[in-house]
């Protein structure tokens, strides 16, 4: 039987930090407000675009696995912040680093799309359609936040990684998912003013207001995720004893918490993000992921479980056996461009645009629910 180990890993996260006393300058909060809801500390945004930072993480991932990207034949694209929809966000990846002969595509479940994209490069390289592929997960959330609603602005931030999988005999990379979508649910998380919906009602793109009910995504997240992780577990044949970490979607601490307690799991087993990078939808996971390894708690042969959820509300959890590595094989000199201003001063530059636009948006009549 063939399998897709992961063979390399590199992550891009923007400089510029966003603290909680950041966010306290323009919004009724405080640090001890967010730590006690959300276990964020900061978070970053970008001064580049979506496409730069994956180009980034990508050749990192590359420079990790030893290869050169003329021998990617596959490159998905995950996220739901994409710098364009035509043509696709993959293809510019594909381009900058020299994949002429690759497939490339985007996927956006929110913030599962990376592990969703993970279940789709498998099963490419599993039925023979593709040997190596590059797997994405990337959000710039800055752009398209609503920066004056305190009950989502503090939760998201921006960031990228990347991994590489290649075909082997192996037993190594997913050794089972259980994907999901509670869809009668999809209403709790909606981001008003993405999308085709709404251009003919005057909106500017990233003048977004955001439907987002804290209590009912709080439940069914961890209700999702908890059924998706016994339920892998209990296809795979291990128990949580056999778990060697969980890299969850970093969503909220009290979410992570309640998730890896339900499934009979200790929090030590956890790698967790959430307190430095906040929400980044589609790239905590990978991030989390590539910081594992980073911190050397990734050990060779250890069993991964990743779980998450994301608008819609898709939930998942993954079981990864990883391979015999965990250090580069090189490392690459592709790096991002100086950052010129502090992240608090493009947030102002981004409220600033959007409060001249509001009066053209049209955007009225919308029910926010405070977060938990």
């Amino acid at each position: 039987m063939t399998y897709a180990a992961i063979t390399g890993w590199g992550k891009c996260m923007p400089p510029a930090t966003l603290t909680n006393e950041d966010l306290s300058k323009f919004l009724d909060t405080n640090d001890e407000w967010i730590v006690s809801r959300t276990g964020m500390k900061e978070r970053r945004v970008s001064h580049v675009s979506a496409t730069e930072m994956a180009v980034i993480a990508a050749k990192r991932a590359l420079a990790c696995a030893g290869i050169e990207g003329g021998q990617v034949d596959l490159i998905i694209y995950g996220s739901c912040s994409n710098d364009e929809q035509v043509p696709n966000c993959a293809s510019g990846v594909q381009v900058a680093i020299g994949a002429t002969k690759a497939a490339s595509m985007d996927l956006n479940t929110a913030c599962t799309s990376f592990l969703y994209s993970l279940t789709a490069a498998t099963a490419m390289i599993r039925t023979g359609v593709a040997k190596t592929a590059i797997v994405i997960g990337v959000e710039l959330i800055s752009p398209f936040m609503d920066w004056d609603n305190r009950n989502v602005a503090v939760l998201f931030g921006d960031g990228c990684a990347a991994v590489v999988l290649q075909a082997t005999d192996k037993q190594e990379g997913i050794l089972g998912e259980e994907l999901g979508c509670l869809a009668d649910a999809r209403q709790t998380l909606r981001v008003r003013g993405m999308g085709t919906a709404y251009t003919n009602r005057g909106v500017t793109s990233g003048d977004t207001e955001w439907d987002f009910d804290g209590q009912e995504i709080f439940k069914r997240a961890v209700q999702g995720m908890v059924q998706a992780s016994q339920a892998v577990m209990k296809k795979c044949g291990v128990t949580p004893d056999d778990i060697d970490l969980v890299v969850p979607h970093q969503a909220n601490l009290r979410i992570i918490d309640a998730v890896v307690s339900r499934s009979g799991i200790p929090m030590e087993k956890v790698m967790l993000t959430v307190q430095r990078y906040g929400n980044m939808s589609a790239a905590t996971v990978p991030v989390a992921l590539a910081e594992s390894l980073e911190e050397g708690r990734m050990k060779p042969g250890a069993l991964v479980l990743m779980p998450a959820f994301g608008a819609g509300l898709t939930v998942c959890a993954h079981l990864v056996r990883w391979g015999d590595r965990v250090t580069p094989l090189a490392l690459s000199d592709a790096e991002l461009p100086p950052v010129k201003k502090s992240a608090l001063d493009m947030v102002q530059d981004i409220r600033a645009r959007k409060h001249r636009d509001t009066s053209k948006a049209g955007l009225h009549g919308l029910t926010f629910i405070e977060q938990m």
